[in-house]
């Protein structure tokens, strides 16, 4: 048995509860609703759930700490001469010692106290899981028979549900909460050990971008210059030029399906405008580099224009037809949730068509528009497949698109990938470019608060 199969056989046993408990209620009651407390929903939720929360909260506990107990337990247990290896050696033996409890690939021929150790390791992890399933199946039988033994007809098993779910709507808000914290401080506390290396004055106006540090003391042309102007430079360009072939087709198609297509024709051009979106972003990139970039590059060059291979042109038009279906669906919803007297008072003043649309509708709905936009922008911010393939990673600092550029999660990707060591200058600047990038996109987020209250004050 699995861990899938046991929280499947919990979640069995819970809807097995979830009957149990209904059908008692029932049976005290004389089969009548009118004589119990609650409905009898209420009595089958509260058996189901005393029966599911404690043993899901187990099996998840048990499996978020099994593997660091286990791996501890294994390392208590290696022979002295083991004890005094480095945190460095001592992982490597740890990753030789899980691979080969897996039947994986092992970085060397193991040695007789990896051998046992992989041994150990299969028996404290079996062991262990064993001992999951059993508590598992027992706190949930065991809260099955507490669930089933409070049920009566004069029970409250409504104000003592909607507490439980009040609580876990809670400890669900809690968790994101945290997590974002959580995220915001992992960025905060490694970009203050890249700033205590590289000054903030040079990365955030330095004009030259190349983070190659040396590996070796003796290395030389190696130093890294760390100026990350260029590379805010290259993420405004592609993502205006991506704005400025999203927004207007985007909007434009939502006004259309909105106020002049015929339901027949928007229920078959809205589903396929938004299969935009479901197309994978690196077909997108492929689409780019072998389609549109050549094709602007031969375009160019018949007019006498010096196009590069890899432009920022290629990529932002390209991410502006992936992004229309944020603009185009957002913005149909938006428009169409426009009170309908909203356009009856203006034709009964005689405007036209086009005149409600554009003095009426599209102000009542720029709330709604604002945050489609801003979500195209975020998402624009956020791409890199299709910068990679049909921009390049050049860190060069112009505002002509017909040259190549890079953006900020394109060299993110590339900080991270590669044998250099983590607390080097070069893998932390990757945090600090996050952090710059999160503090421009909650900077976009405020200013769109600040439009969408001050037009909602006016329409609401």
């Amino acid at each position: 048995m699995n861990s899938l199969i046991l929280v499947a056989v919990l979640l069995f046993l819970a809807a097995v509860g979830y009957q149990i408990g209904r059908k008692r209620a029932l049976a005290g009651a004389g089969g009548t609703i009118q004589g119990l407390h609650s409905l009898p929903s209420y009595y089958g939720a509260y058996v189901a759930l005393w029966c599911g929360i404690p043993a899901l909260l187990l099996v998840g506990l048990w499996l978020a700490f099994q593997a660091t107990i286990v791996e501890n337990m294994v390392i208590a247990g290696l022979p002295d001469q083991a004890q005094g290896l480095s945190s460095g050696e001592l992982n490597l033996l740890m990753s030789d010692i899980r691979n080969l409890a897996r039947g994986d690939i092992t970085t060397r021929e193991p040695s007789p106290m990896v051998l046992a150790a992989a041994e150990r390791y299969n028996e404290l992890r079996d062991f262990g899981f064993a001992t999951m399933v059993a508590l598992g199946l027992a706190l949930g039988l065991g809260g099955l028979a507490i669930g089933w033994r409070s049920i009566g007809p004069s029970f409250r098993a409504r104000p003592r549900v909607e507490r439980i779910v009040h609580w876990i709507l809670i400890i669900a808000s809690a968790i994101a909460i945290l997590t974002t914290v959580g995220i915001v401080l992992s960025l905060l506390f490694e970009s203050i050990r890249f700033f205590s290396r590289v000054s903030p004055i040079e990365f955030l106006f330095g004009l030259n971008w190349s983070p190659q540090t040396a590996l070796r003391a003796d290395q030389v042309g190696a130093t890294g210059a760390f100026g990350a102007v260029p590379i805010f430079a290259g993420t405004m360009l592609i993502t205006v030029i991506a704005m400025c072939v999203a927004v207007p087709i985007g909007l434009f198609s939502a006004i259309y399906m909105a106020e002049y297509a015929t339901p027949r024709f928007r229920a078959v051009i809205k589903p396929v405008l938004e299969i935009l979106a479901g197309i994978p972003t690196v077909v997108y990139g492929f689409f780019a580099a072998l389609t549109i970039a050549p094709f602007f590059r031969g375009f160019g060059e018949s007019i006498g224009l010096d196009v590069a291979s890899e432009s920022a042109l290629a990529a932002g038009v390209v991410m502006g037809i992936m992004i229309i279906p944020f603009v185009s669906s957002l913005s149909d919803d938006v428009i169409n949730a426009v009170p309908q007297s909203l356009r009856d008072g203006s034709f009964a003043m005689g405007a036209t068509h086009s005149e409600t649309i554009k003095q009426v509708i599209i102000p009542a709905a720029l709330p709604g528009i604002v945050g489609s936009v801003l979500l195209a922008v975020s998402r624009a911010i956020g791409e890199t497949m299709i910068v990679v393939m049909a921009a390049g990673l050049a860190a060069n600092l112009t505002a002509n698109p017909l040259e190549a550029v890079t953006t900020v999660t394109v060299q993110i990707v590339t900080l991270l990938v590669g044998d250099q060591e983590f607390d080097s200058s070069k893998t932390l600047a990757a945090f600090a470019l996050g952090l710059v990038l999160f503090v421009i996109t909650l900077c976009l987020n405020i200013i769109a608060l600040r439009v969408v209250r001050k037009y909602r004050e006016k329409y609401d």
